[in-house]
């Protein structure tokens, strides 16, 4: 039997960020899953509250040097790696200087939202996609986690449909207790395909974006959902229930 290829999308991973419930399974779901002969792929951002020289991220020059158009501007795309040698495995970081330099993961240190959220999350999750593209590597399931990632399920049902890399995937979204206050702006629909019409994908996009319309999003185009959250509205529960997609409860360590 073919090993297994997990690509794992998550919004922050121990120890590259303080330790939470949320950044330590992250961290434990890659590595379990790599220790039982998967082949494993793991992105997150490259907030500037990490470390670089502590950390030893370093530039992937192979794979950065792409530019995304975000609201009809480009943005560089910048892939940077680090080794966690307890784990035996990489992670792939996805940095760019206006989104994520010197930023903090979904607020500033006051605790306001960032007013380009939005956009960060087209570029992660875009981010990621052209990245494994350039791997050239299929994986067969990608797990998502956290709002910064819930981008990642549409893309791949709408202009990564017919992509080699993911044509045959099968996508899962993890809800946590990452709510963001500020609803995305009224234009989100237009920046995510940069202006183009994507039938079916934009139309029924329900704007202001609030965090429950954006999981809804990510449920929609996702092939299964798992709750990792005490806090999550019961109206996602009941969304993903009438779409008729399999929902599993917080996994324990040995459920990974």
């Amino acid at each position: 039997m073919a090993t297994n290829k997990i690509l794992y999308v998550c919004q922050e991973i121990s120890p590259y960020l303080p330790e939470t419930e949320f950044s330590k399974l992250s961290l434990e779901m890659a590595r379990q899953m790599q220790e039982r002969g998967c082949e494993v792929r793991t992105f997150m951002p490259r907030y500037g509250c990490i470390n670089e020289r502590r950390n030893q991220l370093h530039e992937v020059i192979r794979l950065s040097g792409m530019n995304l158009i975000i609201n009809d501007t480009d943005h560089p795309l910048i892939i940077k790696v680090a080794s966690l040698q307890a784990a035996r495995m990489q992670v792939y970081f996805i940095d760019n200087d206006d989104y994520f330099h010197n930023r903090l993961m979904t607020s500033d240190s006051n605790g306001n939202d960032y007013c380009d959220n939005d956009e960060r999350a087209i570029f992660f999750a875009r981010g990621v996609l052209e990245t494994v593209k350039k791997l050239r590597w299929c994986p067969e399931v990608i797990h998502c986690h956290g709002w910064i990632s819930a981008l990642v399920p549409l893309y791949i049902k709408s202009i990564y449909s017919e992509e080699p890399s993911f044509r045959d995937s099968k996508i899962v979204i993890s809800l946590y207790d990452d709510n963001f206050k500020t609803d995305f702006p009224d234009n989100f629909p237009q920046k995510l395909f940069n202006n183009e019409t994507q039938s079916g994908f934009t139309e029924d996009i329900q704007t202001p974006i609030s965090y429950v319309e954006l999981a809804k999003l990510a449920i929609r185009n996702s092939d299964g959902i798992i709750i990792n959250g005490d806090n999550i509205p019961q109206e996602l529960i009941d969304y993903a229930v009438s779409l008729g997609k399999p929902v599993q409860p917080r996994c324990s360590e040995d459920e990974y």
